[in-house]
């Protein structure tokens, strides 16, 4: 049988807002839904259809493919980005619901599984640009929370098992009336969980974790830039009662450095020359990340803010082989404290200096007549 149009599933036109698309999904869904029509196959497949319209019309990409190409855009497959193509609604529709209604009408499920879970940690790191450039391993000591040995994490006394919840029978949830549906929640006495623990573990009091010291062995990968997030999965706090153990996230902080300033991959630092240097010409090595030297050769006439440009000696790139580069600016430094010989050294050329020595000097001297003048 051809669908049948998603507006007029939900009864709104195509001009509809999010909110009335929103309002009118909620009034169908609180009326078909199976917890309220348990056996009826029709309320169940219009619970379906008013999902599945809902799924398309409130997405705003999804809403333009089914405008532009009707249910032809979702099907084998098709849509793009903002399709689904055989999208299996059944496994979304308590994910809808609960949009409306909270953990009800399904949600109980994901919440048995999660409630448990051990918390996430955060460990703050700072290394130093080097380390950032070559990666390093590093030994880390944290306070955490991990599973019981004396239990092997299930919270019970050795020799015993953990009995069905009294209140919810075991399935984690209990279900309540409210008007003229059912609401399903998490169970209250058992937290999600669906057991009770009838022999508490003595050594952890029935949580099945215990606080301790851990220390872990890390690896910084080359390329990290300040403010990088490391993820590493099961490190975190230990769960309760056999559940799963939460993630540990490295904060890396990459300290300034003396010589080199970084941006992304690429890295900066100034070197002063003297004006005769920059004046007449010279070669200067000049430091590199990796500890090395590079020479580069400063042209006569050289003026102050010139950058050079040393391709591949900035930092990794955290994916790949590839390397940033290092800018290198030239910054003159003109001379103190001159003795007597420098200063008529100076004085001397001064006097026999011209005006095609200087482009620049004589550029700013002609605007400035020009503004006087005018």
């Amino acid at each position: 049988m051809a669908k049948r149009d998603y507006y007029e599933v939900l009864g709104v036109n195509k001009n509809a807002s999010a909110d009335q698309i929103k309002s009118a999904y909620r009034k169908l869904a609180v009326k078909f839904h199976p917890d309220k029509n348990k056996g009826d196959k029709g309320a169940e497949e219009k619970f379906k259809e008013a999902s599945e319209a809902y799924h398309v019309l409130s997405n705003s990409e999804r809403k333009q493919n089914y405008d532009n190409f009707g249910h032809a855009a979702f099907e084998n497959g098709g849509g793009g980005r903002g399709g689904f193509g055989n999208f299996d609604f059944s496994n979304h529709f308590s994910d809808i619901f609960e949009d409306f209604f909270g953990e009800g009408f399904g949600g109980g499920r994901r919440s048995r599984r999660s409630n448990n879970r051990g918390s996430d940690l955060r460990y703050d790191l700072s290394i130093s640009l080097e380390e950032a450039f070559s990666g390093k391993k590093q030994d880390i000591k944290f306070s955490t929370s991990e599973k019981c040995d004396t239990c092997s994490g299930s919270g019970s006394k050795p020799g015993h098992q953990a009995g069905a919840c009294s209140m919810c029978g075991g399935h984690g949830q209990v279900r309540s009336s409210q008007g003229f549906f059912t609401v399903q929640q998490t169970c209250p006495q058992c937290a999600g969980a669906g057991e009770e623990i009838t022999h508490p573990c003595s050594s952890c009091n029935g949580q099945g974790k215990k606080q301790s010291s851990k220390r872990l062995s890390v690896t910084i990968p080359k390329g990290v830039d300040d403010g990088t997030r490391i993820r590493l999965s099961g490190k975190g706090e230990a769960g309760s009662r056999g559940g799963s153990s939460g993630d540990l996230y490295l904060f890396i902080n990459v300290n300034s450095h003396d010589l080199f300033k970084r941006s992304d991959e690429n890295l900066f630092f100034e070197c002063p020359v003297s004006i005769a240097d920059a004046a007449l010409g010279t070669s200067i090595e000049i430091p590199t990340i990796d500890g090395g030297k590079a020479k580069i050769k400063i042209p006569a006439g050289t003026q102050s803010g010139k950058q050079f440009r040393l391709r591949g000696k900035g930092m990794p790139y955290m994916r790949g082989n590839d390397f940033g580069d290092l800018y290198v600016q030239v910054t003159t430094e003109v001379p103190i404290s001159l003795n007597k010989e420098q200063k008529e050294l100076l004085e001397k050329f001064r006097e026999i200096e011209n005006e095609k020595s200087n482009p620049s000097i004589k550029k700013f001297f002609q605007k400035a007549k020009s503004f006087w003048k005018n």
